[in-house]
């Protein structure tokens, strides 16, 4: 499980869907429910890109708290 963050798209309305452990993966959908399952299909695709290219997949950062 990884990370996302989610943020509303003033510009265009929707939701914009971010995946920091993975720079440079976003989705985005008219809903969350829409923006979540994009999402999902984009890490997929991310990390079948990065598994198909031979280069290492990042781990899931944690947060940490104090």
């Amino acid at each position: 499980m990884r990370q996302v963050i989610f943020t509303p798209d003033l510009e265009d309305g929707g939701y914009i869907a971010e995946v920091p452990s993975l720079p440079g993966c976003y989705s985005q959908g008219e809903t969350l429910e829409e923006a979540t399952a994009n999402i999902r299909e984009a890490i997929q695709g991310f990390i079948a890109a990065l598994e198909a290219d031979g280069l290492p997949v990042p781990p899931e950062s944690r947060l940490m708290s104090s």
